[in-house]
């Protein structure tokens, strides 16, 4: 993968200052150490960081076509470039590269806008066509590779990541408390909005179009799934076994394609070992792995994926880490994810693509996927409960839950979700969201309510598919918010591109291939949710080549603990000084009394308790505000904040050349 940035004049045709672009593009240099050009002519300008994996020589970017009315800047991959590319040149396109950066340029010609019909991978892209004064943004369906936008002064600003814009100068970094306000709601912004305020995130499966200076978001995938009744079953379901065995075995193989070596995540769980063991089965050797293991930091898994390694022959590098270490990199893993973090294992995860990197490698497959795919998360199982019950004691089951949840907490009924939160419905994760948002009313000062306003943060998701998710299976309706809320705000972000960028590793994810997602949104649920057996057909998948109690193992969650990371004695410095009052006064989000009772509380109490599970996560998220509040915005502790590249001190990359592919600018 790479990084992309840029700036399109809506207004007039004034030049963008090329210093200005190299401090964008210098902000994200970890996306791409081997490589940076950009492309500029009046009003317009792209830029690129190049991480090398296809065409090590010659996939230089911009790329244009063969005229040069088109130009490109892309980051991520087009797993079928090698297909593409034969059709491309039946098509009559002169082709200069191996790289799939060209294909793209191509695409647009051959089907304009439909280019995003062709092309399957993970992806986010700007392309220019001059002819038509027209500016295409663009991102994968799922929303792997990030792409953030803000409008400034008549100018549209872009990046794949918000340093970029931030170091454009041009816009001021100022916080949003909705995106916080959605941290305390869904574990994470949403799919559009950010914490900061005026920078957003162009949505998965949405390109956005400037024609003439006029700007318009289109949405080119969404999923879909069967009505209810009608999703695929079969008297016996070998067929579909066989079936996701051949899209797994098919997407694996697509994602070990480049020119460089690839390694795979293991965790020991099912699904990475799915993965190690249809990779390594494929290149016909065993594929290195890495893992990570908690030192009395959360459950360890490395007795599993020891075995799981040793089954499969795959040599196994292990990073343990405990809770001082956890603590000690959350400034760096928080600057990465360029917000607050909640799930303190994600700093686990970028220690280990920093081993990755370490040892010289750029590409790691993962195991991340699944779960959303096949209702792997234990609310799945929670679902189906309640809806068993709600078929004995009527519908008011799910009112009952609330109160249950509301009087286990202590919140109050202030500030609480509608009862059907999401499209008229109550998805799986709903209980969990308001179990977790009870936290808000204890901890939020009044400030922070009157900055709020009458926000609603399920308003504010972005769901396009009301109408239909109404037909759908109710785990089908859960799962559809799983990908549209976590998978992109969470996994993808904190736990996905960001942090393996920061190292400059691509990680790539099979379970999120277009053919597999598709298959497993068209499969009955007892496929999915068997009893009480997750992910039931993938288990029948892996019982072909796993010994029995690998392909039966039951599901983990990969976790470290949350708030004692940081409360614990011999906690750093810097938690202290965050949770003063001046601190917290200063930020103005949460309340400085209640933020110290909770605290104390959660450190005297001797039993997990509801309440105590909720702050234990809620204190994490006020942790990792107040620290992503010092580290773009200063002033709250001793850390050092985060400066974007001065626009007159560029450092040149590491070939030590730079210049415009087009000679300009």
């Amino acid at each position: 993968m790479c990084g992309i940035a840029g700036a399109l004049d809506r207004v007039d045709r004034r030049e963008f200052s090329v210093p200005r672009l190299l401090a964008m593009t210098g902000a994200i240099a970890h996306r791409g150490p081997d490589d940076e050009q950009f492309h500029a002519e009046p009003g317009v300008i792209l830029g690129a960081r190049r991480l090398s994996i296809v065409d090590l020589a010659g996939g230089r970017q911009p790329i244009p076509n063969e005229d040069g009315s088109i130009w490109v800047a892309f980051n991520g991959e087009l797993f079928e470039y090698p297909e593409l590319r034969k059709e491309l040149l039946a098509n009559g396109h002169t082709l200069t590269t191996r790289c799939d950066t060209e294909a793209w340029v191509h695409l647009y010609e051959d089907h304009g806008e439909g280019m995003f019909a062709r092309a399957r991978g993970q992806f986010a892209v700007s392309l220019w066509d001059r002819r038509n004064n027209t500016l295409i943004l663009g991102r994968d369906r799922v929303g792997i590779c990030p792409l953030y936008y803000a409008e400034r002064d008549g100018w549209l600003i872009w990046g794949s990541e918000i340093k970029a814009i931030l170091a454009s100068g041009m816009v001021p970094a100022r916080p949003d408390v909705k995106g916080i306000d959605h941290l305390f709601s869904f574990f994470c912004a949403g799919t559009t909005r950010t914490y900061f305020e005026g920078i957003k995130s162009l949505p998965p499966g949405h390109y956005l179009k400037v024609v003439d200076g006029k700007m318009s978001l289109h949405q080119y995938w969404d999923l879909d799934f069967p009505d209810a009744g009608q999703e695929r079953r079969m008297d016996d379901p070998t067929p579909l076994v066989d079936e996701l065995e051949h899209l797994m075995r098919q997407s694996v193989e697509r994602r070990l394609r480049g020119d460089v070596p690839v390694v795979s995540y293991i965790s020991g769980g099912l699904d990475s070992t799915v993965v190690l063991g249809l990779s390594s089965r494929e290149r016909g050797k065993a594929v290195p792995s890495f893992t990570i293991g908690f030192d009395k930091a959360g459950p360890d898994e490395r007795a599993h994926s020891t075995e799981s390694a040793r089954a499969l022959g795959s040599p196994l590098t292990t990073i343990t880490l405990n809770s001082s270490d956890i603590a000690a990199s959350y400034p760096e893993l928080v600057l990465a994810a360029e917000g607050p973090v909640m799930d303190t294992s994600c700093a686990a995860l970028m220690k280990l693509a920093a081993a990755v990197h370490g040892q010289g490698y750029k590409v790691a497959l993962t195991g991340e996927g699944a779960d959303e795919a096949l209702a792997g998360y234990v609310w799945f199982k929670t679902q189906a409960m309640r809806d068993k019950i709600s078929k004995v004691i009527g519908t008011g089951l799910p009112l009952l839950t609330r109160k249950f949840l509301l009087s286990a907490v202590g919140g109050g009924s202030a500030h609480r979700a509608p009862l059907l939160g999401i499209c008229g419905v109550r998805t799986a994760q709903q209980d969990m969201y308001e179990l977790i948002g009870q936290a808000r009313p204890i901890l939020y000062t009044n400030d922070m309510w009157r900055r709020l306003g009458d926000h609603n943060p399920y308003d504010d998701l972005n769901i396009t598919a009301c109408d239909r998710m109404k037909r759908w299976h109710p785990m089908n309706q859960s799962l559809y918010v799983g990908y549209k809320v976590m998978l992109a705000g969470l996994l993808m972000i904190s736990k996905g591109d960001r942090i393996s960028m920061h190292s400059s590793v691509e990680t790539r994810y099979p379970f999120l291939d277009d053919d597999v997602i598709k298959f497993c949104s068209e499969i009955a649920p007892e496929y999915k949710l068997h009893g009480r057996t997750e992910k039931w057909i993938l288990r029948q998948v892996a019982a072909k080549t796993l010994p029995h109690q690998i392909a039966n193992r039951p599901k983990t969650m990969f976790r470290s603990r949350f708030s004692k990371t940081f409360l614990d004695p011999g906690h750093p410095r810097w938690v202290d000084q965050l949770l003063t009052p001046d601190s917290l006064r200063a930020t103005g989000y949460f309340d400085p009394e209640m933020v110290k009772r909770e605290r104390m509380k959660q450190l005297a109490l001797p039993r997990v308790t509801a309440r105590r599970f909720v702050m234990d996560i809620a204190l994490t998220c006020v942790v990792a505000t107040q620290l992503w509040h010092h580290l773009f915005f200063g002033g709250l502790c001793d850390l050092p904040t985060w400066t974007p590249p001065k626009l007159d001190e560029y450092v040149p990359s590491s070939n030590g050349q730079l210049e415009s592919p087009a000679g300009v600018g």
